[in-house]
This record gives structure tokens, C-alpha cells and sequence, in this order.
């Protein structure tokens, strides 16, 4: 088994999603008493929230690039960002390491696919929503992306930054997202992507009238599936 090098801390609250999920995938997948090798580092996320507020992604790209070579030198086989905001410094990851990357966004779209969806809504932070990386790299694979008006990307961003973030998980926010959700299907979203890792704390497909693909849970899988081998279908 392959060891998975996780880089999270963007924030601890998903990161430990990141873990927990690959510990129960890899003992579903190989039973007994297995669990997932996993090497984690897990950064100070005020300093990684005060580069983007700056907007100085060429630092943001160092200080990941450079954590990420301490994994892999570490015995990490491959490499997850345990953060979809911050595969925006993906390249100056990859270009720093010889082991895997494995892309959330790719990741995503292969489970959109698989889900014969071909239209989605975009949720995550106004990063994510707002600049082409995520969605060009989604719709890469044939898919078409669309995001929330402005005033419900701001609304999206403030619950991820002032409560997800922190752990803080309201009702009447989830009746918020739902929301904007509904919007997005209205506009005809086959299906809807929670685009932030924190965002899976918040909603979950009770939640929405059309497929939601949870990018940790599915970030994770493809982790395992590397780390394991896929899954034997029946």
C-alpha cells in the first residue's frame, strides 16, 4: 500500500475530514484491522488566509511547494491538497515534487461524468467561484460550469470564511446555500459541486433537488484508490 501525503490545515476543519474519510475508505476497501498510511502536515491557516487576502499567490505557491517537498521527502508516495481554493498554486506544487498530484478538480469531474451530469453549479469560496482555475479545469473535461450571482457568491464566501472555517455550522445558513442552490438548478444545474472542502460540514445531498458531488469525499477516494487500487466492481 502506497503512503498518502495529505497537506492540509486549509483549514483543520476539512483536513480532518481528509483523514478520518481515508482511514474508513481504506478499511472498507481491505477490511480487518487495515487503515490508511498517511503522512500529514498541516500548515497555520491565518498565514495561508492573510496570503490570500493579499492576493500574493507567488508566496502562497512557495509556502506550499515547499511543505509538499517535506512530505515527499518524508516517504510520501503521492500528494493531495487537502483544499480546493488552493489549487490555484497547484502548478508551483506539482513542479516542486516527482510524486503524483492528484488534482481535486479532475477528481470531480470524473465523478460528475460517472454521474451522466453535464451541467453543474459551482459552490466554494469567491476564489474559487470567481477565477478561472477551477472551472476551466472542469469544464476541461467537457462539462459546463456555472456559478451564483454576485450577491449569493458573497454570501457562499462569508459562511465559508466566518463559520465553516471556525467549525460553526447553522441551520439558517444551510437554509441559505439551499437557496442559492435552488438558483443554480433553476438556471439548469443538473447537479451541484461543494467546491470547498468545508462546505460538505454544511450541506449534504438532503440538502439539494439535484446531485451534489462532495469534492473531499471524492478527492480522498481517488487518494485511496491510488494508494490501493480501485475498487473491484462486481
Amino acid at each position: 500500500m502506497k503512503t498518502i501525503g495529505m497537506l492540509g490545515g486549509m483549514s483543520w476543519e476539512s483536513t480532518a475530514e481528509y483523514y478520518r474519510l481515508a482511514n474508513e475508505f481504506v478499511r472498507d476497501r481491505l477490511g480487518g484491522f487495515h487503515s490508511a498510511p498517511i503522512l500529514l502536515d498541516s500548515l497555520d491557516f491565518a498565514e495561508v488566509e492573510a496570503l490570500q487576502s493579499a492576493g500574493d499567490w507567488a508566496a502562497a505557491g512557495e509556502l506550499l511547494a515547499v511543505r509538499a517537498r517535506r512530505l515527499q521527502d518524508a516517504g510520501a508516495d503521492l500528494l493531495v491538497l487537502c483544499t480546493n481554493t488552493m489549487h490555484i498554486v497547484i502548478e508551483r506544487v506539482e513542479e516542486s515534487l516527482h510524486i503524483p498530484v492528484l488534482h481535486i478538480a479532475d477528481a470531480t469531474a470524473a465523478a460528475i461524468s460517472a454521474a451522466d451530469v453535464s451541467r453543474v453549479g459551482l459552490l466554494g469560496t469567491a476564489f474559487t467561484m470567481e477565477q478561472a482555475f477551477y472551472r476551466e479545469r472542469i469544464e476541461s473535461h467537457g462539462i459546463h460550469v456555472s456559478v451564483p450571482d454576485e450577491d449569493d457568491r458573497a454570501l457562499v464566501h462569508r459562511v465559508i470564511y466566518d463559520e465553516l472555517v471556525h467549525g460553526i455550522v447553522r441551520d439558517e445558513s444551510r437554509a441559505a446555500y439551499q437557496r442559492v442552490v435552488d438558483r443554480l438548478v433553476e438556471r439548469g444545474a443538473g447537479g451541484i459541486i461543494l467546491g470547498c472542502t468545508e462546505i460538505e460540514l454544511l450541506l449534504t445531498q438532503a440538502d439539494s433537488p439535484v446531485p451534489v458531488f462532495p469534492t473531499t469525499a471524492i478527492h480522498v477516494a481517488a487518494a485511496v484508490d491510488a494508494a490501493v487500487g480501485p475498487a473491484l466492481t462486481p
